[in-house]
């Protein structure tokens, strides 16, 4: 059971900004009702600019959240866009690899290049959720069924299974103080939709936003990135993906489906395809190009009989479930709809 979070910027220092302090105070307030000591690492609340300038403190919050012997769970407190800046301070010494344990870690979005991090030194993980995004939504509690996951993995360690939420929400637009207690608009979710091949298929999972999995092969956002992502060999290999489920999520960004299929092709020039089990796709945001992402999907993909399991209640759609990375999965769209996990 987790007694103590610890919170850490590893991207966008947005936190630490005075137009997000309402929501920081009620999301601490939150967690602390939960039952949980709440501790924001040494960097984590200096702001946007100080820690856009300093990628070294964020990597040393990670370092010190593993070492502090009184967290018990790495919540991040949302995503952003450079935390691929890390790599040299994470991986020159061994930092990273000395460092980590088996404590819980949390996070989504830019997230997904830590969790690469976690994936390449060995460590299992946590995907879909974030302190900011939603431990603080300003709505008169958390949301029911993102609640549900985070409660379940702080009191058991662990996520057993996954099923698809009955209803979905509209992105908040408006984030201002009074703002505070109003709901979002809501509507009936059609559940998890197999878009392809078979209806059961299994392996470990890993992937995350698109997006940021774009940037690691692009330069068009940060022109030093496919740089060290490649020299910190950041992207498993074409083996390491051997019999492992891909996620895939969109951004807040919302990317055109252009982009969208060019992510997708960097994915099937490096052989992904050819060599995992299937696809699990996250709802995309206010389900914008949702139709147009499954025919890019079955397009560049080509082959119909790799499964491909759509509208997963993942990233930066409202509500939120949470996916373990580094865990066997059970995808299972025949009967109730559902992704069950193996714990050894």
């Amino acid at each position: 059971m987790v007694k103590t979070v610890g919170i850490v910027s590893l991207s966008r220092g947005t936190i630490g900004e005075d137009f997000v302090k309402h929501e920081v105070e009620l999301g601490t307030k939150r967690l602390e009702e939960m039952g949980l000591k709440v501790k924001f690492m040494p960097n984590a609340l200096k702001g946007i600019d100080y820690l856009e300038a300093h990628p070294e403190k964020r990597a040393e919050d990670l370092i010190a959240a593993y070492k502090d012997p009184e967290v018990d769970m790495i919540l991040c407190a949302i995503g952003g866009d450079d935390t691929y800046r890390l790599l040299p301070y994470l991986f020159d010494n061994d930092e990273l690899k000395k460092a980590v344990n088996d404590k819980l870690f949390l996070g989504f979005s830019d997230t997904t290049i830590n969790h690469f991090m976690l994936h390449k030194v060995g460590v299992e993980s946590f995907y879909g959720q974030s302190f900011l995004a939603d431990i603080c939504e300003m709505d008169k509690d958390i949301l029911p069924y993102t609640k549900k996951y985070f409660t379940e993995l702080i009191t058991t360690g662990k996520i057993k299974e996954i099923t698809p939420s009955d209803v979905w929400y509209e992105s908040r637009t408006n984030f201002d103080l009074d703002q505070m207690g109003t709901a979002l608009p809501m509507h009936e979710d059609n559940g998890f939709e197999l878009l392809q091949g078979e209806s059961s298929f299994d392996g470990e999972i890993l992937g995350g936003c698109i997006d940021s999995i774009y940037d690691i092969f692009n330069g068009e956002r940060y022109a030093d990135m496919p740089v060290l992502c490649s020299k910190y060999e950041l992207f498993p290999s074409k083996e390491d993906w051997k019999g492992k489920i891909l996620l895939l999520e969109s951004s807040e960004e919302q990317p055109s489906p252009e982009k969208y299929r060019a992510a997708l092709q960097y994915l099937k020039d490096y052989g992904v395809f050819d060599v995992i089990s299937g696809v699990l796709v996250g709802k995309p945001m206010d389900r914008k190009y949702e139709a147009e992402y499954k025919q890019v999907l079955k397009e560049v993909i080509a082959n119909e009989s790799l499964p491909i399991v759509c509208n997963i209640n993942i990233g930066h759609a409202l509500p939120r479930c949470i996916i373990p990375f580094g865990v066997e999965a059970v995808v299972d769209t025949s009967d109730r709809k559902m992704v069950k996990f193996t714990w050894q």
